[in-house]
Protein backbone atom coordinates (compact mmCIF):
# COMPACT_ATOMS: atom_id res chain seq x y z
CA UNK A 1 0.00 0.00 0.00
CA UNK A 2 1.58 3.30 -1.50
CA UNK A 3 0.06 6.30 0.44
CA UNK A 4 1.91 9.14 -0.91
CA UNK A 5 0.14 12.67 -1.72
CA UNK A 6 -0.47 11.83 -5.08
CA UNK A 7 -2.51 8.66 -3.75
CA UNK A 8 -4.26 10.46 -1.24
CA UNK A 9 -5.39 13.28 -3.28
CA UNK A 10 -6.75 11.07 -6.42
CA UNK A 11 -8.31 9.03 -3.45
CA UNK A 12 -10.37 12.15 -1.93
CA UNK A 13 -10.96 13.39 -5.68
CA UNK A 14 -13.05 10.19 -6.16
CA UNK A 15 -14.01 9.64 -2.85
CA UNK A 16 -15.83 13.37 -3.26
CA UNK A 17 -16.92 12.49 -6.74
CA UNK A 18 -18.40 9.42 -5.33
CA UNK A 19 -20.27 11.43 -2.83
CA UNK A 20 -21.21 14.47 -4.81
CA UNK A 21 -22.89 11.45 -7.78
CA UNK A 22 -24.70 9.97 -4.45
CA UNK A 23 -26.96 13.02 -4.13
CA UNK A 24 -27.72 13.03 -7.59
CA UNK A 25 -30.80 10.45 -6.89
CA UNK A 26 -31.90 9.14 -10.51
CA UNK A 27 -34.68 7.33 -8.61
CA UNK A 28 -35.18 7.00 -5.03
CA UNK A 29 -36.72 3.86 -3.03
CA UNK A 30 -39.37 4.63 -0.39
CA UNK A 31 -37.49 2.83 2.75
CA UNK A 32 -33.89 3.91 1.64
CA UNK A 33 -31.71 3.17 -1.09
CA UNK A 34 -31.81 4.74 -4.71
CA UNK A 35 -30.33 4.62 -8.31
CA UNK A 36 -27.49 7.55 -8.23
CA UNK A 37 -25.38 8.63 -10.59
CA UNK A 38 -22.59 5.92 -11.03
CA UNK A 39 -21.72 6.94 -7.47
CA UNK A 40 -20.68 3.27 -6.19
CA UNK A 41 -18.40 3.06 -9.67
CA UNK A 42 -16.36 5.67 -8.29
CA UNK A 43 -15.40 4.11 -4.87
CA UNK A 44 -14.90 1.29 -6.99
CA UNK A 45 -12.56 2.86 -9.20
CA UNK A 46 -10.73 3.62 -6.28
CA UNK A 47 -9.53 -0.32 -5.30
CA UNK A 48 -9.14 -0.81 -9.28
CA UNK A 49 -6.89 1.71 -9.28
CA UNK A 50 -4.43 0.90 -5.55
CA UNK A 51 -5.55 -2.32 -4.82
CA UNK A 52 -8.08 -3.72 -2.21
CA UNK A 53 -6.28 -2.52 1.14
CA UNK A 54 -6.62 1.43 -0.38
CA UNK A 55 -10.19 0.57 -1.83
CA UNK A 56 -11.79 -1.25 1.07
CA UNK A 57 -10.15 1.78 3.49
CA UNK A 58 -11.58 4.45 1.06
CA UNK A 59 -15.01 2.78 0.66
CA UNK A 60 -15.33 2.12 4.67
CA UNK A 61 -15.00 5.92 4.42
CA UNK A 62 -17.48 6.68 1.69
CA UNK A 63 -19.49 4.60 3.96
CA UNK A 64 -19.07 6.55 7.07
CA UNK A 65 -19.66 9.90 5.42
CA UNK A 66 -22.64 8.42 3.93
CA UNK A 67 -23.97 7.74 7.60
CA UNK A 68 -22.46 10.96 8.68
CA UNK A 69 -24.48 12.94 5.43
CA UNK A 70 -28.07 10.98 6.15
CA UNK A 71 -27.97 9.03 9.68
CA UNK A 72 -30.47 6.46 9.68
CA UNK A 73 -29.66 3.63 11.52
CA UNK A 74 -31.83 1.66 14.15
CA UNK A 75 -28.79 -0.02 16.41
CA UNK A 76 -24.77 0.09 16.16
CA UNK A 77 -25.07 -3.71 14.39
CA UNK A 78 -27.23 -2.17 11.06
CA UNK A 79 -24.62 0.59 11.35
CA UNK A 80 -21.84 -1.86 10.47
CA UNK A 81 -24.14 -3.85 8.22
CA UNK A 82 -25.85 -1.20 6.23
CA UNK A 83 -22.98 1.26 5.88
CA UNK A 84 -19.23 0.00 7.40
CA UNK A 85 -19.60 -3.50 5.97
CA UNK A 86 -21.82 -2.58 2.79
CA UNK A 87 -20.07 0.04 1.50
CA UNK A 88 -16.67 -1.40 2.42
CA UNK A 89 -17.25 -3.89 -0.01
CA UNK A 90 -17.03 -1.94 -2.92
CA UNK A 91 -13.06 -1.66 -2.42
CA UNK A 92 -13.13 -5.80 -3.21
CA UNK A 93 -13.01 -4.20 -6.74
CA UNK A 94 -9.05 -3.93 -5.84
CA UNK A 95 -9.07 -7.74 -6.03
CA UNK A 96 -9.25 -7.93 -9.48
CA UNK A 97 -7.20 -5.10 -10.32
CA UNK A 98 -4.38 -6.94 -12.61
CA UNK A 99 -6.84 -9.38 -14.29
CA UNK A 100 -8.49 -8.84 -17.47
CA UNK A 101 -11.65 -7.00 -17.36
CA UNK A 102 -10.53 -6.52 -13.87
CA UNK A 103 -12.35 -3.45 -13.72
CA UNK A 104 -15.96 -4.60 -14.94
CA UNK A 105 -15.51 -8.00 -12.95
CA UNK A 106 -14.65 -5.55 -9.88
CA UNK A 107 -17.32 -3.50 -9.59
CA UNK A 108 -19.59 -6.36 -9.97
CA UNK A 109 -18.27 -8.37 -6.95
CA UNK A 110 -17.76 -4.78 -5.25
CA UNK A 111 -21.95 -4.08 -5.64
CA UNK A 112 -22.23 -7.60 -4.89
CA UNK A 113 -20.82 -7.74 -1.85
CA UNK A 114 -22.51 -4.64 -0.82
CA UNK A 115 -26.05 -6.08 -2.16
CA UNK A 116 -25.16 -9.25 0.32
CA UNK A 117 -24.79 -7.23 3.49
CA UNK A 118 -27.77 -4.82 2.47
CA UNK A 119 -29.86 -7.70 2.20
CA UNK A 120 -28.72 -9.14 5.25
CA UNK A 121 -29.37 -6.03 6.68
CA UNK A 122 -33.12 -6.19 5.87
CA UNK A 123 -33.51 -9.24 6.88
CA UNK A 124 -32.30 -8.75 10.69
CA UNK A 125 -33.64 -5.38 11.07
CA UNK A 126 -35.84 -4.70 8.81
CA UNK A 127 -38.24 -8.03 8.47
CA UNK A 128 -41.54 -6.41 9.80
CA UNK A 129 -41.44 -4.40 6.76
CA UNK A 130 -42.14 -7.33 4.20
CA UNK A 131 -45.15 -7.99 3.09
CA UNK A 132 -47.42 -10.93 5.27
CA UNK A 133 -46.69 -12.83 2.08
CA UNK A 134 -43.39 -13.00 0.98
CA UNK A 135 -40.49 -14.05 3.40
CA UNK A 136 -38.06 -11.53 4.85
CA UNK A 137 -35.43 -12.54 2.68
CA UNK A 138 -36.87 -13.00 -0.52
CA UNK A 139 -38.17 -9.62 -0.24
CA UNK A 140 -34.56 -8.01 1.22
CA UNK A 141 -33.15 -9.03 -1.40
CA UNK A 142 -35.97 -7.98 -4.47
CA UNK A 143 -36.01 -4.76 -2.61
CA UNK A 144 -31.98 -3.87 -2.30
CA UNK A 145 -31.27 -5.55 -5.94
CA UNK A 146 -33.82 -3.76 -7.66
CA UNK A 147 -31.47 -0.39 -6.67
CA UNK A 148 -27.86 -2.02 -6.47
CA UNK A 149 -28.45 -3.55 -9.39
CA UNK A 150 -30.51 -1.25 -11.74
CA UNK A 151 -27.55 1.31 -11.23
CA UNK A 152 -24.70 -1.34 -11.37
CA UNK A 153 -26.42 -2.49 -14.92
CA UNK A 154 -26.35 1.19 -16.03
CA UNK A 155 -22.81 1.25 -14.76
CA UNK A 156 -21.51 -1.75 -16.69
CA UNK A 157 -22.78 -0.45 -20.08
CA UNK A 158 -21.33 2.77 -19.47
CA UNK A 159 -17.56 1.38 -18.70
CA UNK A 160 -17.89 -1.03 -21.52
CA UNK A 161 -17.75 1.07 -24.06
CA UNK A 162 -14.53 0.92 -25.59
CA UNK A 163 -13.81 4.84 -26.01
CA UNK A 164 -14.62 5.15 -22.06
CA UNK A 165 -12.67 1.77 -21.00
CA UNK A 166 -9.29 3.20 -22.26
CA UNK A 167 -9.82 6.72 -20.89
CA UNK A 168 -10.39 4.98 -17.35
CA UNK A 169 -7.42 2.34 -17.99
CA UNK A 170 -5.62 5.75 -18.59
CA UNK A 171 -6.63 7.51 -15.44
CA UNK A 172 -5.40 4.11 -13.23
CA UNK A 173 -1.78 4.25 -15.39
CA UNK A 174 -1.91 8.15 -14.58
CA UNK A 175 -2.47 7.35 -11.43
CA UNK A 176 -0.02 5.00 -10.64
CA UNK A 177 2.97 6.82 -12.07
Amino acid sequence: MKLNSKTIATCAILLALGLITSAIKIFHMPMGGSITLFSMFFIAFIGYIYGAKVGILVAIAYGLLQFVLNPSFYNIYQLFTDYIFAFGCLGLSGLFSKKKYGLQIGYLVGITGRFVFSTLSGVIFFASYAPKTMHPLVYSAAYNASYIYAEGIITIIIITIPYVNKLLKKLKDYANS
